[in-house]
């Protein structure tokens, strides 16, 4: 076992209990929902504790305080973890929102100062892309719980070729709502954003609809993420194809553990699939999966370190495509491709 481990900064992300959503956009991907056993949390973070003098739990990997003890159970996160704490980010949860009045409450208490909600347009689609009848006016409620309450909303819009007329319409929606100047009141901001996601997950699914580059709706560009770093698939194709560097991610001095109800256990670098796992919190040996870890040994960063950018350029990329992506994004679909098949 290399001890240098031990002075690595562990992240334990455990979905505990679920999540209410079946967003088609999920990075992570679909998995099945359940609540994990009495004692699961306890159980896995004694499975690390050897091995890390620095560990951080977190009872959530999709949706947030997807339970009802939600104040409880935060208070357990931060008991389970040693030397380092779990961090509550810009997270909420909009489906709780709008059923417990005392959540926002909660948020206050923990010194949250803005949540993210997530639309996909306006009614149609967002409904349709959560998974949930009602998701987009649980959005539009939880904005106002939000803003009542002094805590900013930042809206994030996911756009394809399929929504991105409904998407524009967020825009005009912001105004006539006010965010700004309700958010500059208490001293709060509001943000608006665009983005066609990552490739992985849920949303790789949707390459078929990703948006054109050229589609892109005018009024949006000036919200559109990183929008001038944004290329056509054609240029990064054209950009990549020599490149003889390998799309091997790799862990600095914190480690992130995605932990699925089923004890399965993956980096938190993309996708949760077959290929990307390390290995079984409960079927597999102890010591060989931690070395998996330390040592970053699993089938899918294997395959990765053995073939360059230009091999999966010519593999899986399409010279034709106008859809549009980040350098980063693009490594990662043509690296998934490979991995996973296309």
């Amino acid at each position: 076992m290399n001890k240098k481990s031990l002075t690595k900064h562990l992240s334990l992300v455990v979905d505990l209990y679920g999540c209410p959503n079946r967003c088609r956009h999920c990075w992570l991907g679909h998995m099945p929902n359940k609540k994990m056993e009495e004692g699961a949390d306890e159980w896995i973070f004694q499975y690390f504790e050897p091995y890390f003098e620095n560990i951080a739990f977190y009872s959530w990997l999709r949706e947030p305080d997807y339970c009802d003890d939600y104040r409880e159970r935060w208070d357990r996160d931060k008991r389970l973890s040693r030397g380092i704490m779990p961090q509550r980010f810009e997270l909420g949860s909009f489906w709780r929102m709008v059923r417990d009045a005392e959540y926002v409450r909660f948020l206050k208490d923990v010194g949250v100062h803005t949540v993210q909600l997530t639309f996909f347009g306006l009614e149609q689609y967002t409904d349709r892309y959560v998974g949930r009848k009602g998701a987009f006016h649980e959005l539009l409620r939880t904005t106002e719980i939000l803003l009542k309450n002094e805590i900013a909303p930042r809206w994030q819009a996911f756009i394809n070729a399929e929504n991105r007329e409904e998407v524009a319409l967020l825009l005009p929606l912001t105004e006539e709502l006010k965010l700004s100047e309700r958010c500059a009141a208490f001293g709060g901001e509001f943000s608006f954003f665009v983005h066609a996601g990552s490739c992985d997950g849920e949303n790789r699914k949707l390459y078929d609809i990703r948006i054109n580059k050229q589609d892109i709706p005018g009024t949006l560009i000036p919200y559109f993420l990183n929008y001038n770093e944004l290329e056509a698939e054609r240029e990064w194709c054209e950009r990549l194809k020599d490149d003889e560097d390998s799309v091997v991610y790799h862990n600095g001095e914190d480690i992130v553990l995605n932990i699925s109800n089923q004890y399965d256990v993956f980096f938190n670098f993309t996708h949760m699939t077959a290929n990307w796992k390390i290995g079984n919190m409960k079927t597999d040996d102890r010591e060989e999966l931690i070395r998996r870890i330390v040592e970053e040994d699993t089938r899918a960063l294997n395959l990765a370190r053995n073939i360059t950018v230009g091999e999966l350029v010519k593999k899986y990329g399409d010279f034709r495509s106008d859809k549009v992506f980040s350098r980063g994004d693009y490594k990662s679909y043509l690296l998934n491709c490979y991995v996973d098949g296309k």
